[in-house]
């Protein structure tokens, strides 16, 4: 691309693009993004009133409680072994989340990645052996 007489085009302060500021302008369009989203849901919830049927129902005027029957006495203990591999799972999930962009970090660092990646991996499976060896995943 040729320079012209305003410097580079990525330096010209006049080219309309997303490097343009014109006062005011990002306010009004945020102002405009509520207003509009605004009226649309105040026009949903009109509607369905509007439109909504309005038969009293005993069984809709009950509590419900996610996975167990209305309002019984208790829901029974959960085991603890649960939990512990609940966090378990979530401790090593977040981690191998993060191995891939460890891994394609570290890709191109010769041997000093591969013991940065290695010394990762060794984490892990420190924890899972630990965790293997308290005996979590027995169900007994």
């Amino acid at each position: 691309m040729e320079d012209g007489p305003d410097g580079p085009p990525f330096e010209n302060p006049t080219a309309i693009g997303y490097n343009r500021t014109v006062p005011g302008s990002i306010m009004l369009e945020l102002a405009l993004a509520f207003l509009v989203f605004g009226l649309l849901s105040a026009v949903m919830i009109l509607i369905n009133f509007v439109l909504g049927p309005r038969r009293p129902n005993p069984a809709r005027e009950k509590p419900f409680e996610c996975g167990s029957p209305p309002l019984q006495a208790s829901i029974g203990p959960v085991n603890i072994p649960f939990f512990l591999v609940a966090l378990l799972f979530l401790l090593l999930d977040v981690e191998i989340v993060f191995f891939f962009p460890l891994a394609l970090a570290f890709r191109g660092r010769g041997w000093g990645g591969f013991a940065a990646v290695g010394a990762f991996m060794l984490v892990l499976a420190l924890g899972f052996a630990y965790a293997w060896k308290k005996g979590i995943f027995r169900w007994s």
